[in-house]
């Protein structure tokens, strides 16, 4: 029971901590303005990290590489941490553990991005139907829109319905299940 507890702390920590480390990465992406009340948020809460990141990984173009370094170190100790609480394997685990964690880790981060897409795009579409003018909808707007984009030019105009926030939950629901099943099969035959 402990163990559960324990677990379930820590996974709710380290999974708020990545997300954060990738929502730091997509609002440099989109370049929202960095004196944004909720893009400095997010720095507040990520800078501890990623500073001390940005002295060995620089940025690039439109990629935040030391936000997305510190998810996925976050995303490693999630994903060593869950399996040594999970299997009560303790300190004896199989050689390959730590290598077969690090590939995990990789799926973790992209579950947390499609986590993140889903969630966003979800809040986007019902507060543009519940309240199109709350302060928040173009900061949604911004991020959800070199997504949603592409799916409106491929999909029909159909008057006042807008489909393309329907078809990226569909896609992102479809990538966190099949991330779930390779972060699984990561590890199958291994304890």
């Amino acid at each position: 029971m402990f163990t559960d507890i324990l677990y379930f702390i820590a996974n709710i920590a380290l999974s708020l901590l990545g997300i954060a480390f990738v929502l730091r990465a997509w609002l440099y992406a989109i370049r929202l303005h960095p004196f944004n009340p909720y893009s400095q948020a997010i720095f507040k809460v990520t800078d501890w990290a990623v500073l001390p990141l940005h002295r060995f990984i620089p940025n690039q173009q439109y990629v935040d590489w030391p936000s997305l370094a510190a998810a996925y170190i976050v995303a490693y100790v999630h994903v060593a941490l869950t399996l040594l609480l999970l299997t009560d394997a303790g300190l004896f685990v199989p050689g390959d553990f730590w290598l077969r964690a690090l590939l995990s880790a990789v799926f973790t981060v992209a579950g947390w991005i499609a986590n993140m897409v889903l969630w966003v795009t979800l809040i986007q579409a019902l507060l543009s139907w519940i309240n199109p003018m709350a302060p928040v909808m173009p900061i949604l707007n911004t991020l959800t829109a070199p997504l949603l984009n592409p799916i409106r030019r491929l999909l029909p105009r159909t008057g006042a319905f807008d489909f393309s926030p329907l078809a990226l939950l569909v896609l992102a629901q479809i990538c966190i299940f099949i991330l779930g099943r390779l972060k699984l099969g990561v590890f199958a035959g291994a304890f």
